[in-house]
């Protein structure tokens, strides 16, 4: 979508005049829910009869159900938000289709910054009890506010505690390391998982962790929570500290960035299993989970090319594969490939419609995923022990996050493969950085950055330059094919630093990885 940032100035007689009303006949499709909604009210906070009505109805029902209920998500918002109504207005163009609606892509820049707060909110004006306001991390640039009310934060708990209940059982304590404080994930999670477990929110402290380890004992089952990089260096910081991590019953959730399946290897000696789950701050943390299943089939893919281009297509990365609630989100795909989130609950205080994160992706529902399955030779059902019927949604990672040498795209994904497949490297690097390097006579070359925990030196660098290259090249066909006919132009330059220095030095008060940097 290419238009203008609209004016936050109220807008003019002419304007008001053009802004869209609800298309006739709607009324119908909002009688017609009143009795679902009603229904879902008093199922959904019940794990066992949500998951009897996601079991039983058939899946094509549950789409129909959901497409309907974001069409009226979409209706509601037309008649309740000033600031959407106007900027639909501006923007008559049919970028995407919520039902059927076609109305256009609402995004940070777009939408959230263009329109203000209160014309964003239902009935234009910000209530004045019973709301929250979470802070987005700003680790891709200026921290964002976000609003929500009680009711809508309850659904995302709802949500988030039966995702886990499902994954990893009853009878666990929970030690919520997502960072406390503005942030959404940190005190939105310790609040989800004190509906299905014991909750500790010990922050991102790995000292705090072994000390509630300590106290509570060994004979208990703990599942920690945090940012994918923090359970590797719980790892790293209990073998430094000779604490016997490996001595206690763990399982890891984790979420707010990406989790390759080396990372996945990494963390399973310890934290048995791992999921993770998908949301972001702009639009709610509780949009979906990895499953068994799903799992299943990202590894199957990983060690399957064939598997993975009948899932995915041509794109070289693996991404994370989620499971959503049809009935609680819509999502489609824009034709530039990125995942498009519309909430289809009417007590959202400030409505999410096609909205854009610039998260690349792709939907599709289970019976899609059995037929490409099928076509190689594969049965959904034998790769877990439970199918729940859900949709499939899988991510890459940020459509802008890539660097492209003569003619190959890079992305941060690579980078991260590249590093869990060399254990020996991996167990010694805290974060990385990818992005390009401008040589004197103007070649662009890719730039990876590490930050280790021993003493760089020329060796070292070397190793990393060598593994990174070799193994990328190995899976990436259009890296291997530009380093075939352009060798020095593709070959990365590698720097190493310790802890907290270069491009890692503002880290100390982010709350996620350093993934991205340009010099």
């Amino acid at each position: 979508m290419t238009i203008a940032p609209a004016p936050t100035a109220p807008a003019s007689a002419s304007v008001r005049d053009t802004i869209p009303a609800v298309p006739a006949g709607s009324w119908w499709l909002r009688w017609l829910l009143i009795p679902v909604d009603r229904i879902l009210h008093v199922v959904g906070p019940r794990y066992g009869a949500f998951f009897w009505v996601i079991r039983h109805l058939p899946p094509p029902l549950l789409a129909l159900v959901g497409k309907w209920r974001a069409e009226r998500a979409v209706d509601h918002a037309l008649r309740r938000v000033p600031g959407y109504r106007e900027y639909v207005a501006r923007y008559p163009g049919a970028e995407a289709c919520v039902g059927r609606r076609r109305v256009p892509e609402t995004d940070k820049q777009h939408y959230v910054q263009a329109v203000p707060l209160d014309s964003r909110c239902l009935d234009g004006r910000l209530d004045a009890v019973r709301v929250g306001i979470d802070e987005s991390s700003g680790s891709t640039g200026t921290p964002f506010n976000w609003v929500r009310s009680a009711d809508e934060r309850a659904a995302t708990h709802v949500f988030i505690s039966h995702f886990a209940r499902y994954c990893f059982g009853e009878g666990f304590v929970t030690l919520n390391a997502f960072s406390m404080g503005a942030w959404a994930t940190g005190v939105n999670m310790g609040a989800a998982m004190e509906r299905s477990s014991v909750v500790k929110n010990t922050g991102p402290d790995p000292d705090k962790v072994f000390r509630t380890l300590e106290f509570l004992g060994k004979e208990r089952r703990y599942l920690i929570c945090g940012y994918p990089p923090f359970l590797k260096h719980l790892i790293d910081a209990a073998a430094e500290r000779g604490f016997p991590l490996g001595d206690y019953r763990l399982m890891g959730l984790v979420g707010g960035e990406g989790m390759s399946e080396g990372l996945r290897d990494y963390l399973t000696p310890i934290f048995d299993p791992v999921f993770s789950g998908y949301g972001a701050t702009d639009i709610e943390i509780g949009l979906a989970g990895e499953t068994p299943l799903s799992v299943a089939v990202r590894r199957l893919a990983r060690t399957r090319p064939a598997v993975q281009q009948a899932l995915f297509g041509d794109d070289p990365r693996l991404p994370m594969i989620f499971q959503y609630n049809p009935l609680q989100h819509h999502v489609t795909v824009n034709d530039r490939g990125e995942l498009l989130f519309t909430i289809s609950r009417l007590e959202v205080l400030a409505p999410r419609i096609a909205y854009n994160v610039h998260d690349a992706g792709g939907v599709a529902s289970l019976e899609e995923i059995a037929r490409r399955l099928e076509s190689c030779g594969v049965d959904l059902h034998d790769l877990a022990d439970d199918v729940v019927p859900l949709p499939f949604m899988w991510v890459y990672g940020r459509s802008d996050s890539t660097v492209s040498v003569m003619g190959a795209n890079v992305y941060p994904e690579d980078l991260e493969r590249a590093l869990y497949e060399a254990p020996g490297l991996a167990g010694i690097t805290r974060s990385f950085c990818l992005g390009s390097h401008e040589e004197d006579d103007g070649t662009v070359r890719p730039l990876f950055a590490f930050e280790v925990t021993v003493e760089p030196d020329e060796a070292l660098t070397g190793r990393f330059a060598e593994e990174m290259e070799r193994r990328i090249r190995g899976f990436n066909a259009d890296y291997r094919e530009a380093a075939l006919e352009h060798p020095s132009a593709v070959r990365p330059v590698v720097r190493l630093y310790r802890p907290g220095e270069g491009p890692f030095a503002a880290d100390a008060t982010k709350i996620k990885q350093t993934r991205m940097v340009r010099s």
